[in-house]
């Protein structure tokens, strides 16, 4: 691979004071952080970004779209009535494939919004792309709240598509029109070479995984793990038996780390390596 390095300086969307909580035209939606508590995205970063190939400089990085490429896809009809879709909060979410996101991207077609987290992102992520995490976009400094509702909008995250369709979920539940997630997600386009940019973009899909059981009573709901000093987070839904399964794609995580496992039933903390060898219950002390 072709690789470019550049200073990235990921900015602010401009005061977003007021656009919070009304979930109309402005393109709030009025998001949390899963707990209840509204919470501020980290409006500024600034890092030594590689890319995969030599692309022309990205103009403007809250608005989502890759730049202008030289040699675009020639035209073609993509039947998105075709589409899986995923049920998230009640929202039924289409699932786009890679590849015909990748055909929207590259002819500018689609805006591309990161549901990960900050650290994830920096790390790697698609050129271009803006951070918007499930749970916290909608907050000051998300660059999404400021487009327009009938663009079509691209969501994305690694597991391959939990905490991207809860964004997703959001936006439409808000008014957005035109919204989908990476049905394989954002490792597929990785394994595709398609273009990316970030600190190390030798990290690998590989991942831990850590399963737990909830009462079944919460079938459908949302199981969180957390990494609290990195802000790093995975989700998956609770199963009809009250199973649920996450991998941890964290960055800079070991065996020894904390993290935290949140279900609307319980909440505990162990290091990794203990979550990954056992099932994780309520009783885990």
């Amino acid at each position: 691979m072709k690789r470019r390095t550049y200073l990235a300086g990921v900015a602010a969307a401009g005061a977003l004071a007021g656009c919070l909580g009304n979930g109309g035209g402005d393109g709030s939606d009025g998001a949390t952080d899963g707990d209840g508590s509204s919470t501020d995205l980290e409006t500024t970063a600034s890092a030594e970004y590689e890319t995969n190939g030599e692309f022309p400089p990205d103009g403007d990085s809250a608005d989502g779209y890759p730049p202008e490429f030289d040699e675009v896809p020639d035209q073609r009809e993509i039947d998105t009535s075709a589409f899986e879709t995923v049920t998230q909060d009640g929202v039924e979410v289409p699932l786009a494939p890679a590849d015909a996101v990748h055909y929207w991207y590259r002819r500018g077609e689609a805006r591309i919004a990161d549901a990960r987290g900050r650290e994830q992102y920096d790390t790697s992520h698609v050129f271009g792309a803006v951070l918007s995490p499930a749970g916290r976009g909608g907050s000051d400094g998300d660059p999404v709240v400021e487009w327009p509702q009938d663009d079509r909008i691209v969501c994305y995250c690694g597991c391959p598509h939990h905490l991207s369709s809860i964004r997703a979920a959001s936006l439409i539940d808000a008014g957005y029109e035109n919204v989908y997630v990476i049905d394989e997600g954002f490792w597929e386009w990785h394994a595709q070479d398609y273009p990316m940019a970030g600190t190390d973009l030798s990290v690998s899909p590989y991942g831990h995984v850590v399963r737990g059981r909830a009462d079944p009573g919460f079938a459908g709901e949302t199981a969180w793990a957390r990494h609290e000093p990195s802000g790093q987070r995975e989700a998956t839904t609770i199963g009809d038996d009250g199973g649920y399964s996450m991998t941890l794609r964290f960055v800079d995580v070991d065996r020894d780390s904390p993290i935290r496992v949140e279900t609307p039933g319980y909440e505990v903390e162990a290091p990794l390596g203990r979550l990954v060898d056992t099932t994780v219950t309520a009783d885990l002390g």
